[in-house]
């Protein structure tokens, strides 16, 4: 949840309903505030103190949309946990089939966005070619329409949670993974209120880091780019030497400095690949926590997770639904 105060009441009333009519399983609901700057945490602090099964935790700021997944992750305690968002463009409705699924023997139910006429030409455009750009370079297969909105074994997520990636990118972890997998396909229903806060900056700045986390072909792409550059100016050179023998030389400054622009064009991309690298390094070797817990409501006094990632995930019954035994 992300400035989400006018969609939590709908959110919820949906997800109790599917699981009280539907299911009927011991479960719990935890809903994480990214660090929302409007009524968010009042309104999840006001459901936790009308059901046990609701839990709330509420980041110090604003770590982003995967860090507050992760956070989730990292406190759920059910034999299979599921993540979506709490927009209801995620449909509660599928959630009786993703475990149907899961009791069939997969490990791992994954959702398939699939597109309709109210899905722009470039989100469209966007979403394929970044998976096929994604699945290319990284060699983990992802196909278009993939999105948080998943099932995991809770094997699965104590592997999840064993993971030091800096930059989280949870849809090709779990690809990564393996595990037994299968795929659900589902309409993605219209926001039931506000706007969505994942902008084209930010969209970019996923994808790249997403690239940057999963492989080091960039790089390799670097040393080839070298390679014929290199080729070029062996070329340039002897045509300057047959040109000099023939008495064809002619002075200008034209053709050498297309040649320095082209270099030192080539050596900048590579040093800012290799920066990114080092700076994930550095990342890496400060620590820091992916996340920041401020607040909790709903959890027990021994219930608490720290955000390393040595720390296992809490082991605890999750509240019974009222009228059980």
């Amino acid at each position: 949840m992300f400035n989400e105060e006018s969609n939590i009441h709908a959110f919820v009333a949906a997800v109790l309903e599917v699981m009280d009519e539907q299911v009927g399983e011991t479960f719990e609901v935890i809903l994480v505030d990214d660090g929302s700057s409007d009524g968010t945490w009042n309104q999840i602090q006001q459901i936790a103190s009308t059901d046990k099964r609701i839990r709330g935790l509420a980041l110090s700021r604003n770590f982003g949309h995967q860090a507050a997944l992760f956070a989730g992750l990292h406190h759920a305690a059910g034999r299979a946990v599921i993540s979506m968002d709490g927009d209801l463009q995620h449909p509660p409705s599928l959630i009786p089939a993703m475990l149907a699924a899961w009791r069939g023997g997969y490990d791992i139910v994954v959702t398939r966005r699939t597109d309709d006429r109210s899905t722009t030409a470039f989100k469209r455009w966007t979403s394929r070619t970044f998976y096929r750009c994604f699945s290319l370079v990284t060699g983990v297969a992802m196909s278009p329409g993939s999105s948080d909105f998943r099932l995991v074994d809770s094997k699965v997520l104590d592997s999840m949670l064993q993971m030091q990636d800096t930059d989280l990118f949870l849809r090709g972890l779990v690809s990564w993974l393996g595990f037994q997998t299968t795929t659900l396909p589902y309409q993605a229903a219209e926001r039931f209120s506000g706007t969505s806060k994942y902008n084209l900056r930010r969209m970019l700045r996923f994808a790249a880091g997403a690239m940057v986390s999963f492989s080091m072909l960039p790089l390799r792409l670097g040393i080839w780019a070298g390679f014929f550059t290199s080729l070029l100016a062996l070329a340039e050179i002897a045509y300057i030497i047959v040109q000099y023998f023939r008495g064809e030389t002619v002075p200008g400054w034209a053709s050498l400095m297309t040649v320095m622009s082209m270099m030192f064009a080539i050596l900048f991309v590579l040093l800012g690949i290799i920066g990114a690298y080092v700076g994930k390094i550095y990342e890496i070797l400060k620590g820091r926590p992916r996340f920041v817990i401020g607040r909790r409501v709903g959890f027990g006094p021994h219930d608490f997770v720290a955000a390393s990632p040595e720390v296992g995930r809490p082991h605890i019954e999750p509240p019974m639904p009222p009228g059980s035994t």
